[in-house]
């Protein structure tokens, strides 16, 4: 299906004169949807450094901490495909205004909480609305830009993501030690005031000329349910235990939903995902280096910042600031990887990138309690150097092998990707951390000769070793407590160190997914179809 039949005829040139007045103009219409999409991919990693003041401040468990960012992650990555289908039928410019005001809300929300179940419960919502601006953004580029300035306006829009993702624990760490861990959250607020504005002002509707006229209830059921059975498995796994079978009930219940769903897509009239998108082995290489990519960093990242705060006693602004040469390099390498992608073409680039990611995990898994910050720093700023041109490249991909009726089902695909590998990462590198620490803590604790811990007060120290803190009860004796901190820390590193090699590994298979990638044909037909 070609672009002529499919989407309004984009600008001529995005870099030449803009056209009258402000709508629909391709460099304002970057910004505007880089606002919206700023705030959501910070908001994915900000509340990453506030964790720790969370937890101490409500009461948090371990596993409720990762709830907070589980339930976001997998709101997001629920949704995604249908938000992308809502911008296709209805226009992303609708969803896109939609989803900002109803993410700045549920941030201001958040920072009202007084419970761990209500900040857990508005950062779903927040996942929600967040799903119905991303793949919007990626639509409008899409639409607005002609396709000669369409790799430019990815990879600057994949800066922003990366820069954003990135930049969330510099921000939270300022934030969190100068006013409160609710700042975090209330800052989306003028944030979002600012996108609403730009966005009734500067963004053109774009809808397509063959749009869906009804949507596939059934399908939407069946992959949310999929997905939700699927992360609550990995999540609840830790303590319920591999071995327990409500954990293989739960995965079981998600293989049989995806097979319905892929069988009913091949049924209904109009399928949330046409199947004949994965046919293409490009864009599905794609999908999978998003999901692996997301694995080895989200999940990683989850448990750096408990390692600056909790085992090197850093504020969280101090440990914000260690994380500077990761933030850096992704925004400096997002556009240059942008420039190299279209010279070369998005595989060299992509196997290279994840070649740099897996190197920057095993060195990560190489950190000791006394580790200096020169070395901490070459790790950092090689993971960033590494991810940037997975970031841009992979959304290339994606994008520029779906037909551009289907640009808002490609953009959620992306980002759906994306925010389950985010999900799936700091579950499954949870779980290898928390059966790492299970294992090795009373073996620890008893050849410290430490005095023996009850069943009980061992779950609850296994609880507060794994984000790294030392369980030492209140008037212990100072020689004790620095046993206890010794073993908390060294028994957190252990767990630390497995998970960043299992990061590790997810990062090597990656490099072999990228070698299937290439670059996209339908750019080139909606470059044509632009100059009629």
């Amino acid at each position: 299906m070609t672009s002529q039949t499919t989407v309004e005829q984009a600008p001529r040139d995005a870099g030449g004169p803009p056209a009258k007045g402000l709508r629909g103009h391709p460099w304002l219409t970057l910004i505007s949807v880089a606002i919206g999409v700023m705030m959501v991919a910070l908001d994915g990693t900000i509340v990453a450094i506030a964790n720790p003041a969370i937890q101490k401040d409500l009461g948090a468990t371990f596993a409720q901490v990762q709830w907070i960012t589980n339930g976001y992650f997998l709101a997001l990555a629920v949704t995604l495909i249908t938000a992308g289908k809502l911008g296709d039928r209805f226009g992303h410019r609708q969803t896109f205004l939609i989803g900002v005001v109803g993410f700045a809300s549920a941030s201001c929300a958040i920072g009202f909480s007084g419970s761990v179940s209500l900040v857990v419960t508005f950062r779903v919502l927040q996942g929600l609305f967040g799903a119905l601006l991303m793949p919007a953004a990626l639509g409008l580029l899409r639409a607005t830009f002609p396709a000669e300035k369409l790799n430019m306006a990815i990879g600057l829009w994949g800066m922003v993501i990366g820069a954003s993702t990135a930049g969330g624990p510099i921000i939270g760490g300022l934030l969190v030690q100068h006013v409160s861990w609710q700042s975090v959250f209330f800052i989306n607020v003028p944030v979002g005031v600012v996108a609403l504005v730009m966005g009734l002002v500067i963004l053109k509707d774009h809808r397509a000329e063959k749009a869906p006229r009804s949507f596939d209830l059934l399908g939407i059921v069946l992959l949310s349910a999929a997905m939700f059975c699927l992360v609550w498995a990995l999540i609840k796994a830790p303590a319920w235990g591999w071995g327990d079978g409500k954990v293989w009930g739960f995965l079981l219940v998600a293989v049989v939903c995806f097979a319905l769903f892929a069988l009913w897509e091949t049924k209904v009239a109009e399928p949330l995902i046409p199947l004949a998108l994965f046919r293409s082995v490009p864009l599905s290489a794609g999908v999978v280096l998003m999901v692996l990519m997301a694995i080895a960093f989200m999940g990683g990242l989850f448990f750096v910042t408990f390692y600056l705060q909790n085992v090197h006693g850093m504020s969280p602004v101090d440990a914000g600031l260690h994380l500077l040469p990761l933030t850096g390099m992704m925004i400096v390498g997002s556009p240059l990887a942008g420039a190299l992608i279209t010279k070369l073409g998005p595989r060299i680039p992509l196997a290279g990138g994840m070649l740099l990611t897996a190197v920057a995990m095993f060195g990560m898994s190489t950190l000791e309690t006394d580790t200096g910050s020169v070395a901490m720093s070459v790790w950092f700023a090689l993971l960033g150097l590494g991810l940037a041109p997975v970031m841009v490249g992979a959304t290339e991909v994606i994008v520029g092998h779906a037909p551009m009726e289907l640009s808002g089902v490609a953009g959620g695909l992306q980002q759906a990707a994306m925010q389950i590998g985010g999900s799936l990462g700091t579950a499954v590198l949870g779980a290898v951390m928390a059966s790492k620490v299970d294992s090795a803590l009373p073996d620890n604790w008893a050849a410290a000769k430490l005095p023996p811990l009850k069943p009980e007060q061992l779950d609850q120290a296994s609880q507060a070793v794994q984000v790294g803190s030392a369980p030492v009860p209140p008037h212990t004796p100072a020689a004790i407590a620095a046993k206890i901190t010794d073993v908390a820390h060294d028994t957190f590193i252990s767990g630390m160190g497995l998970a960043c090699l299992v990061a590790a590994g997810v990062a090597a298979v990656a490099i072999f997914v990228a070698l299937l990638t290439k670059r996209g044909d339908n750019a080139e037909a909606g470059a044509s179809a632009a100059h009629i």
